[in-house]
């Protein structure tokens, strides 16, 4: 049966997308629905119809699913920003480790899987430390601060969001009733005009200590003495600082802030590690999820005070100075410079001295200082962003083997490709553990353990050119079978791999010389029809390639 834009169908939730949307099928026809959860039976619209799928909104639920529960925030579904508060804790924590393991599986191409029961969170609301409220007018004018709707720039009002830190709406509630009372405008994105573009508010979850920085569209804030007095007023009020952000872009954050009242930082702590924390300095949003999450990598790195240690991608050092307290020597690297002033201050006010951190790109630093300066590694640490490691750096520590690695990955999809590439040249994936980062929402962190195998000798010696391979998977941010789940999982279609090799190249991203070309000019191939062309930009888009 061919189903139209505005048809009404009714459906079974039978599979839970990467993004928390629910999975149905209609006479063979695939519709994806969010806020549909595993179980249900819905009444859904199709807003969107491609030949062999669609997308749907949900209109009634005919049947709930027994994982269903009621949202704690009464903003969870027009906001989006919690795509699975709606699904049961437990029901979460399935998803995330079916989610894992099938990412691992199906791209990593790994069997018999060492897995360790998925680390969650007791109480699994109010755990974020940051939070960064955009600042605007609704249709009736008023001034409203909250969250974006999903993929819009429209404020769903929300001053009291259920992630965040009970604090966050006294904040709030103060800073709008000092603009309302100063007629102070917000920004307005489309005119470029308005003063106050967002509310960023930080937490010491161990200290107990607060941040409140406006982000504002000028030098100076009218009135700020009044302002400074009010915000004092709630406990623990440590900070107060303006950033300065003139940009017309998405951009949240300006290079400069001024401190109006208190301390230029407030300071919190990870274990028995302290960290002082500025309003551009990155730290981690679940402190407690993340002193489980350190441990587990501490705990696989193995150490007893006599290694050497790389801690690749390391941020303000907060891995670093876990691994400092079990290791010989920790030398971290970090390609943002304020990001390692920031490293190297903490680790002088917890009196570390058994580190070194370098500012780069973790691929260059490390062949370097391999090759030109003969340091080695016994163990190698790597947090990569989502697109995971690069190749050269790949390489640089296959000729390093250290005895074990640990990959922290926040992107599942990335680590399998990577492990896949370590594990064929040599390591042994010894654990696996999901850590629940961010309940509510779809993303899984994960910990896994490597340690230097031998090289199977009865593989066959295959011999290839460079120039046929696309190594373009490692700079360009996803892999062929990511790309090809990612459009099976959104759109239902499968796409190959010379469909994907064509779209790069209209795209201007690179290929192997060779890869995927015709073998003749008279060889005839098929060309990408426009719905597939259209989804694998999409996933292209995703993964930041484009």
């Amino acid at each position: 049966m061919e189903y139209r834009k505005n048809d009404i169908v009714t459906l079974e939730i039978v599979d839970c997308g990467t993004d928390g949307e629910g999975i149905g099928k209609a006479d063979g026809f695939t519709v994806f629905v969010k806020d549909a959860v595993i179980g249900d039976t819905i009444m859904a619209k199709i807003m969107k119809a491609k030949k062999n799928y669609g997308y749907g909104r949900l209109m009634e639920i005919l049947k709930p699913s027994p994982y269903r529960v009621e949202p704690v925030c009464l903003s969870a579904r027009q906001c989006g920003g919690c795509q699975l508060q709606a699904v049961s804790y437990e029901e979460q924590k399935v998803f995330k480790e079916k989610k894992l393991r099938g990412h691992l599986e199906r791209i990593g191409g790994f069997t018999n899987l060492p897995m360790e029961p998925l680390i969650g969170m007791d109480e699994p609301y109010h755990y974020r430390n940051k939070a960064q409220f955009p600042v605007g007018r609704n249709k009736e004018g008023k001034i409203v601060t909250g969250f974006y709707a999903g993929r819009t720039h429209a404020i769903i009002e929300n001053r009291d969001c259920a992630l965040g830190i009970p604090e966050n709406k006294d904040v709030l509630d103060r800073v709008i009733a000092h603009m309302e009372k100063y007629n102070i405008a917000p920004y307005d994105e489309v005119t470029g005009k308005g003063l106050v573009r967002h509310i960023f508010v930080r937490y010491g979850f161990f200290t107990g200590e607060l941040m409140v920085c406006l982000i504002i569209n000028g030098q100076d804030l009218p009135h700020q003495r009044e302002l400074v007095e009010k915000l004092c007023e709630i406990p623990g009020m440590t900070s107060i600082s303006l950033n300065m952000n003139k940009k017309r872009s998405n951009v949240i954050l300006g290079d400069k802030v001024k401190t109006i009242w208190g301390k230029e930082y407030i300071t919190d702590k990870i274990g028995d590690i302290s960290y002082e924390i500025s309003p551009l300095s990155f730290f981690q949003v679940n402190p407690q999820q993340t002193w489980k999450l350190y441990s587990k990598a501490l705990e696989y790195a193995d150490l007893h005070g006599e290694e050497t240690v790389w801690d690749l991608y390391c941020g303000i050092g907060t891995i670093s100075l876990f691994l400092a307290q079990k290791a010989k020597f920790v030398r971290g690297v970090e390609i943002v410079p304020a990001a390692i002033e920031d490293a190297k201050r903490n680790a002088q006010i917890n009196h570390i001295e058994n580190v070194e951190f370098f500012v780069g790109k973790a691929e260059e630093v490390l062949p370097r200082e391999y090759e030109k300066n003969g340091v080695y590694a016994d163990v190698i640490v790597v947090d990569p962003p989502r697109k995971g490691c690069d190749a050269m750096l790949l390489k640089t520590i296959l000729k390093m083997q250290p005895k074990r690695v640990v990959y922290v990955s926040c992107d599942s999809a990335t680590l399998a490709r990577d492990l896949r590439f370590l594990c064929d040249n040599g390591y042994e994936l010894k654990k696996v553990c999901g850590v629940d980062q961010f309940p509510q929402t779809v993303h899984v962190e994960t910990v896994v353990l490597l340690s230097k195998g031998e090289v199977d000798s009865k593989k066959i010696r295959v011999e290839f050119s460079l120039e046929d391979m696309d190594m373009s998977e490692f700079q360009d941010g996803a892999t062929y079978p990511q790309i090809k789940e990612y459009v099976l999982e959104h759109t239902g279609l499968k796409v190959s791999n010379l469909y994907i090799s064509q779209i790069k190249r209209k795209c201007g991203i690179g290929v192997g010389k060779n890869y995927n070309l015709p073998k003749s000019e008279d060889s005839r191939q098929p060309q990408c029809p426009q719905e597939k062309e259209k989804a694998i930009r999409e996933a292209f888009k995703y993964f930041g390639m484009i």
